[in-house]
């Protein structure tokens, strides 16, 4: 279904964006100070009743870059969206998809829970590798490593058969009459005879030295493209010290938080069972009613080809689904649970063991609340040095003034862009707030003290701003010079070709017009589409996108033309083209299913209100909320343009 997105497809970012659609996954990754935070409004994107908010849309993105990094081996990040338009293409995408799917779950393509079910449970990835069989188990701890929840699995699998049916009864109707791959099998067999004659730079001539004038009007043409961005540098006031972590802790203050702490850390009550995870309630009444007459869940599980899951001295905390914790905890020993309604199927458990809960001792968690005790005294450290560096401002002291009166730190923050390039070129890591408040501030003034949360705190002061500029000619003056001699050598290239083209299109013999610029007329026969590499890429796409008796004129290299005319179009013969129709009717089938699958998205999301939010998604992405016009470290150094073609 996702496929129909052709256009987008050609991305880099299409392999990760499909994944992304069938699952949602929670947020992975992190910044140079661990500093996240959550700016945003409520949805990024709105379709009916379905939303995608800050931290989700963060997620999706985040595994669709990791995903793309792993199959393709490029080296691809977020900055790669910050040009205008590729974000928006995203969230455009994603909302109509999202539309889509509340309009068909609200017009009734609802896939019932036992046929998601008996989807899961035939995925091998969820399958114990030993036994082979369905694990509830494993389904937990794969998704697990993933960041999803089994609720968010479940809905990304009932999404995906809603497009899958929906897409089989439309591609159903979408087969197409055997004259259209017919007369394509006839375009792409057919041959044809052509003239032509080449036009090199040396018959259009080239251009001189410029001046320093055309080099100047020619920086002014193209100053976009060659200006660099506004750099700014500042100092970042941290206010952590190493000398926190070595705090001392003593024995009495061990002694009195695990005095206040004994009864939470005591030793959970753990219990040792069996379940067997049926595929519907009726199963589960049998295993149950079996399990109750005295067999074992191992004899049970064949019976039933199932494969029970044993569980030895578990906690409650370490069973995942909360129903059947719930229900185990709350047997006897050697009891039978009756059937409890799992997030996948139908479980029926088992008690064999229980072990009783104990308290623990000192010893057992010392090191637990050692470790404790000195994070508190690194937080506490923090918070001591920003109340006394703002104690310190507040008396009108300098900020270099109270940094070295209350022991905090100070970073420089090297030149930089507004996103996040440095002048080399490198990107840089620290957190997004950063250069948020870089570019919020005048020069040599701090920002206030900033709440980065997890008890880290910094202050922004901005020491230069070097604003953005055209560099001095002299500076760029050789790499200019050669792209304003490649520009000038092209159009006159082009001119030139034009020129003669038009004489062949009035009447003029093509070799009489050939002859006039020293050049020599090439003719071929019975070319085929085989035939580019033997032609040129100028003389096949001029002969075989024009009609009998048509000049063309095309581009065959960086340094030439060609002019020539189509003489002969000759019909491939039936038996050679009959094959050719038969096998591209397939493809030719799925292209218009395609489109009519496109139509349809477009049409069923446009009855559902849909909209997206592309600032919060770029600040959810940690980019900045405005598209810049020119791509991130595009300018880090003088650029010149290319040349015209």
């Amino acid at each position: 279904m996702l496929t129909l997105f052709r256009n987008f497809a050609k991305s880099k970012w299409a392999v990760g964006l499909l994944v992304v659609l069938g699952l949602a996954l929670v947020v992975t990754g992190g910044t140079q100070m661990d500093v996240l935070g959550n700016l945003g409004p409520k949805h990024i994107i709105k379709a009916g009743d379905r939303s995608v908010d800050a931290l989700e849309f963060r997620s999706q993105m985040d595994i669709a870059l990791r995903q793309q990094r792993e199959q393709t081996g490029s080296e691809v990040s977020f900055e790669d969206l910050s040009p205008p338009g590729i974000l928006a293409q995203i969230l455009g995408q994603r909302s109509q998809s999202l539309g889509f799917l509340a309009w068909a779950y609200k017009a009734g393509v609802r896939p019932s829970p036992e046929l998601i079910t008996k989807f899961i449970r035939q995925q091998p990835l969820f399958f114990d590798p030993l036994t082979s069989q369905f694990s509830e188990e494993r389904f937990v701890s794969e998704l697990q490593q993933r960041g999803l929840t089994p609720e968010m699995f479940n809905e990304g699998q009932r999404d995906g058969i809603m497009e899958r049916h929906i897409g089989a009864a439309i591609g159903g109707g979408a087969r197409l009459p055997r004259v259209y791959s017919a007369v394509l099998a006839n375009q792409s067999l057919a041959t044809r005879d052509a003239r032509w004659f080449t036009v090199t730079q040396a018959m259009a001539g080239t251009a001189g030295t410029p001046t320093d004038a055309q080099l100047t009007a020619f920086m002014a043409e193209n100053a976009d493209q060659i200006r660099n961005p506004e750099f700014r540098s500042a100092t970042v006031i941290l206010f952590d010290n190493a000398a926190d972590v070595s705090t001392a802790v003593t024995e009495e203050r061990v002694a009195e938080r695990f005095r206040l702490r004994q009864d939470s850390l005591a030793q959970p009550e753990r219990r040792t069972f069996a379940t067997l995870t049926a595929p519907d309630r009726a199963t589960a009444d049998r295993i149950a009613a079996a399990l109750k007459a005295g067999q074992t869940p191992q004899a049970v599980g064949q019976a039933n080809n199932l494969q029970p899951a044993t569980y030895t001295d578990t906690p409650r905390t370490a069973v995942a689904d909360p129903a059947i914790a719930a229900a185990v905890f709350g047997l006897t020993a050697n009891q039978v649970s009756d059937p409890i309604q799992a997030r996948v199927g139908f479980v029926v458990a088992q008690v064999t063991g229980i072990t009783a809960g104990r308290p623990v001792t000192l010893a057992d968690v010392r090191p637990q609340i050692v470790e404790e005790l000195q994070a508190e005294a690194v937080r506490a450290g923090v918070y001591r040095r920003v109340q006394a560096y703002e104690a310190a401002r507040g008396e009108g002291k300098s900020v270099d003034d109270a940094v070295a009166q209350v022991g905090a730190r100070a970073l420089p923050v090297q030149p930089v862009t507004r996103e996040g390039r440095f002048q080399n070129g490198s990107q840089f890591n620290g957190p997004p707030r950063i250069l948020e408040s870089m570019w919020t501030l005048n020069k040599g003034a701090a920002s206030e003290v900033i709440d980065a949360g997890n008890s880290q705190y910094f202050v922004v002061r901005l020491d230069n701003i070097v604003p953005a500029a055209l560099p001095p000619l002299a500076e760029i003056r050789g790499p200019l010079a050669q792209q304003w001699v490649l520009r000038e050598n092209a159009r006159l290239l082009t001119d030139k070709s034009n020129a003669l083209a038009a004489r062949v299109r009035g009447g003029e013999d093509i070799a009489a017009v050939a002859a006039s610029v020293g050049a020599q007329v090439q003719t071929r026969t019975a070319m085929s589409r085989e035939s580019q590499a033997e032609v040129g890429p100028g003389v096949f796409r001029g002969a075989f996108t024009t009609a009998k008796g048509e000049v063309f004129s095309a581009q065959q290299s960086n340094d030439s033309f060609v002019i020539g005319r189509t003489e002969a179009i000759t019909a491939p013969a039936p038996a050679l083209a009959a094959p050719l129709a038969q096998q591209i009717n397939p493809q030719l089938s799925q292209e218009n299913m395609n489109g009519v699958l496109q139509t349809v998205l477009k049409a069923a999301a446009a009855r559902i209100e849909v909209g997206y939010d592309e600032p919060a998604a770029r600040v959810a992405l940690g980019l900045p909320e405005t598209a810049q016009e020119t791509p991130a470290g595009a300018a880090t150094a003088p650029r010149t343009p290319a040349p015209a073609q």
